[in-house]
């Protein structure tokens, strides 16, 4: 040893701890290793913090949707009945749209066609003579014959079911309005065609009582639509193979739709005795409704024989 350690005899010991320690970590490099540690450790923690956050987010979310209430069977059974109902009314809407527009036009120019085929085999037929106007004896009591210029109106014999015998003109219902009457008064054999039909148990045109006839006023070509617009004075014009009929407009009555004695020979009073001859036009009223029925009168004021020709007021559409 040297004369210095022999007078330090501590340094020996600090030359040996010296070379054996490491020197100590620094208090600035301890807190951030501490610091790193906590962190890494944290990490895993504030993973699981936002799982748990965005679970709770979406749980939240699902609380807060509204849940669709299960219906009930009486809701399901007033939904389907609902839909039904909607089809039905447009199903409705789509018949009256054919029935007064397409097949409105499709039977009144039938009608037409068929009344102009009837007027044309009577106008080739071999015309009967002229009648010469006689007076005509009566018994006591009895009614004085109608004064018409061509004498008695003849009156045809009794027709075949569904056969048709007339056409009916009333200027009123439109200039070119005709129509056929066929015998009955079934709506699918006869009134559904778009013509008129003849009481069976009624008079004949031009006959003592009551010739009554019926159509349709709301569909199958509402031939008698304008009913309800009737004046005093109208003619309604009956064209048989004898010649025409001519009525005049009286009245209107409306009745139920058991008013049958509105088709009598005398209307309305049962077991009277005719002594007018008398027209009558029968309908539904009101439109589209039918709660009642509509009762037009006339009666009977001239005749012209076919060998004469048609009346002035409907020369131009007869047969035309």
């Amino acid at each position: 040893m040297t004369e210095q350690q022999d007078d330090d005899p501590f340094a020996a010991l600090r030359a040996d701890d010296g070379d054996a320690a490491e020197p100590a970590p620094s208090r600035k490099a301890a807190r951030r290793a501490q610091a790193e540690s906590v962190q890494s450790d944290a990490a895993p923690a504030e993973n699981v913090q936002a799982e748990n956050v965005q679970a709770g987010t979406a749980e939240s979310a699902d609380l807060r949707r509204p849940r669709r209430k299960k219906r009930s069977i009486g809701s399901r059974v007033v939904g389907v009945f609902g839909e039904l109902l909607i089809t039905a009314g447009v199903l409705v809407l789509l018949f009256l749209g054919w029935q007064f527009s397409l097949n409105g036009i499709m039977l009144n120019n039938q009608q037409a066609s068929d009344a102009n085929n009837l007027a044309a085999g009577w106008a080739t037929s071999a015309p009967p003579e002229t009648p010469v106007p006689t007076p005509v004896a009566t018994e006591p009591g009895a009614p004085a014959p109608a004064d018409f210029q061509y004498g008695e109106p003849p009156v045809m014999g009794a027709i075949e079911n569904t056969e048709s015998f007339a056409v009916i003109y009333v200027p009123r219902f439109g200039a070119d309005f005709k129509k056929t009457i066929a015998e009955g008064v079934d709506p699918r054999a006869v009134l559904n065609n778009g013509g008129a039909g003849h009481y069976s148990n009624s008079q004949m045109p031009g006959e003592v009582g009551n010739f009554a006839i019926a159509a349709h006023r709301d569909g199958w070509g509402s031939p008698f639509l304008k009913i309800n617009e009737l004046q005093l004075g109208d003619k309604v014009y009956i064209e048989t193979q004898d010649g025409w009929y001519t009525y005049t407009y009286r009245s209107t009555e409306y009745v139920t739709p058991f008013g049958v004695g509105v088709i009598d020979p005398v209307p309305q009073v049962p077991d009277a005795t005719p002594v007018d001859r008398l027209i009558t036009l029968t309908s539904c009223n009101p439109l589209y409704i039918a709660s009642e029925r509509i009762i037009a009168y006339g009666v009977l004021t001239d005749w012209t024989p076919r060998s004469v020709g048609a009346p002035a007021e409907i020369a131009a559409i007869v047969g035309a």
